[in-house]
């Protein structure tokens, strides 16, 4: 059996993320949601930014437009939120170009539109070429 990355850490942050749904069910916007887990994370003094921005590289340069992630918790867990009917595939891609950009290792998928909270976690592996 293999340890999960960041244990500890996605399971707390996971624990704020029921926690805001049980208390707001489906249905709000994702703002909504983003603000209950700043709440959330601040009561449980859990280090976290949000809205941070990275820059992207492409071949000798920095490209104008960034990508900016939901949340960086603990400073080293990309969280993303969503509101959706469920976690599609490019929210996937999307996650790994935020760890990839961010040289994080896990990142965190959350939708709250769903009636049950969906949540997913991806590991980027860094022995994949980049």
């Amino acid at each position: 059996m293999t340890d999960l990355l960041y244990k500890d850490e996605s399971y707390r942050i996971i624990g704020k993320c029921f926690e805001a749904h049980n208390n707001l069910g489906a249905g709000f916007l994702e703002i909504v949601y983003k603000d209950a887990l700043e709440y959330e994370f601040n009561r449980a003094n859990i280090p976290f930014a949000r809205e941070t921005r990275y820059d992207v590289s492409y071949k000798d340069i920095i490209l104008p437009h960034k990508f900016q992630a939901d949340f960086v918790v603990y400073d080293k867990i990309i969280l993303e939120v969503k509101a959706i009917s469920g976690i599609a595939d490019e929210f996937i891609a999307q996650a790994l170009n935020y760890l990839k950009v961010s040289r994080n290792k896990l990142a965190l998928i959350v939708n709250f539109g769903e009636l049950k909270l969906n949540y997913k976690r991806i590991v980027l592996d860094r022995k994949l070429k980049e």
